[in-house]
């Protein structure tokens, strides 16, 4: 380890910065909202007298190059952003004289601490630091953490401090203690301290130590998470969050190994995957693990893959969930759709090819009705098929007999997202014979419609098959 990142106290601190322009002022934004006293010397002459607080950081401002003994008096650290590399250390030395730390800015060896990046969430602070050698890294690195750390874990530390010696005379034990933080600090309180909601957090932890005080069973979740079209790195955030700290997970076959890494090792994981012509786990069934995993006080994500309320039966689940009087949450995830589609640089609309979009399935309800092929067959119209690879012939034969080209241009994505996608392109006439050329397996997305002779990638397949389709 080359740096120590202690964390002290700011509560009543003095601060001081000496300097002008952005680097000074990037220190005062960093204790903009800290409980200390803020100064700032901006070491500069003016004729009109500066306002005395300055609007951006709330720093009390004190103008004018002259620095007077006592300046430093009480201060626990002083940042000099000023260019003088000799007048920056003689300031340095004397900040240190009255025993305040100093960073002098942009110069490591007069430094006796370095600026960390900050992910701040008010009570909870994260540093990052590479000790001045990578900064640009470091600033990486914070931003990934800014989207995993939830928005309200600062209220959510500070409403939990306050109820600590409630809780310590009400669990005696510290096993009682620890089973109470994580449930409370992972149930209704967390979601209502990501909402910025103080006395609902505070209510929410005192309803769960009410519980565990009276011996009542912790009540379960469920989260229905979309699991995006298989990149874990189009996991939304709070997808993230939520399989972070999911008790069970009961998962589709289309999820990946690398999403499900991102649960806790000790997350107990149920395969429900389901292929075509096989269901291993009925419908039926699949509500009533969810409903079971959360009676027995779990938190239960139900991972489905692309977003679980197109084509998922995720309606189907929550109205279950939901008749058990069992609380559901939806995490939206981004659909294989709008991935697959972005990922070829098909634009599914277009003002100049398509002013709309239909969403559909290849595999209808079996004593369901059938699609209606009239509206689809319209022009400037993209038709998105989930799951119609095995159907391509029928969907193909339909359209066209409804009225639409035979020359509208086809697009199909397997895979989409995942190393190993493909993209082959052709029309609507010979969309049967192109999955059997390609031997497209799935799982896989079929666009219809004009906007795929937009996409750059997918005009050099209609081309080829133009001209095969001319050769026959």
């Amino acid at each position: 380890m080359d740096q120590f990142l202690p964390a002290i106290p700011l509560k009543g601190a003095r601060v001081i910065v000496i300097g002008d322009g952005e680097a000074a002022r990037a220190k005062l934004r960093l204790f903009a909202s800290a409980p200390c006293e803020l100064v700032w010397r901006p070491a500069v002459k003016t004729i009109n007298p500066p306002p005395a607080i300055d609007g951006e950081t709330g720093a009390r401002i004190v103008p004018g190059r002259f620095v007077p003994p006592g300046a430093f008096s009480g201060a626990k650290f002083v940042f000099i952003a000023v260019e003088d590399e000799t007048r920056a250390a003689r300031l340095a030395a004397r900040a240190r004289r009255a025993g305040a730390l100093v960073n002098v800015v942009d110069n490591l060896p007069l430094c006796d601490f370095y600026t960390p990046a900050l992910v701040d969430r008010g009570s909870v602070t994260i540093a990052l630091s590479t000790g001045g050698a990578a900064p640009v890294l470091v600033r990486d690195i914070r931003s990934a953490l800014e989207g995993l750390v939830a928005p309200g874990v600062g209220l959510l530390a500070r409403s939990a401090n306050a109820l600590r010696d409630t809780v310590r005379e009400a669990l005696p034990t510290v096993d009682e203690r620890r089973r109470f933080w994580e449930s409370a600090l992972r149930g209704e309180a967390a979601a209502r301290a990501d909402a910025g909601d103080g006395p609902g957090t505070s209510r929410a932890l005192i309803r769960t130590l009410d519980r565990f005080r009276d011996g009542a069973a912790e009540p379960g979740r469920v989260f229905l998470v979309g699991a995006g079209p298989g990149d874990p790195e189009l996991l939304t955030l709070k997808a993230v969050r939520v399989l972070r700290d999911a008790d069970v997970i009961v998962h589709d076959r289309l999820v990946p190994e690398a999403i499900l890494q991102r649960a806790r090792r000790d997350a107990r994981r149920i395969d429900v995957g389901k292929r075509r012509g096989h269901h291993s786990v009925p419908q039926e069934r699949i509500g009533e693990i969810l409903i079971e995993e959360a009676r027995k006080g779990l938190r239960v994500v139900r991972l489905k893959g692309g977003d679980s309320f197109i084509f998922g039966r995720g309606g189907e689940e929550a109205e279950a969930v939901r008749a058990a009087s069992i609380d559901v949450e939806v995490v939206p995830g981004i659909s294989a759709a709008l991935a697959c589609a972005a990922s070829a640089q098909i634009p599914l609309t277009h003002r100049e090819a398509a002013q709309a979009v239909t969403f559909v399935t290849g595999q209808p309800k079996a004593d369901g009705p059938e699609l209606d092929y009239q509206s689809l067959a319209s022009a400037r119209h993209t038709l998105v098929v989930y799951m119609g690879v095995a159907t391509a012939p029928v969907l193909s034969a339909k359209l066209i007999e409804a009225g639409r080209s035979g020359d509208t241009p086809v697009g199909i994505i397997e895979n989409g997202s995942l190393p190993e996608e493909r993209r082959v392109s052709g029309t609507l006439a010979g969309l049967p014979a192109l999955i059997d050329t390609h031997e497209i397996k799935g799982p896989a997305v079929i666009v219809i419609g004009e906007v795929v002779a937009r996409a750059p990638e997918m005009i050099s397949g209609l081309a080829r098959q133009a001209e095969l389709e001319a050769a026959a």
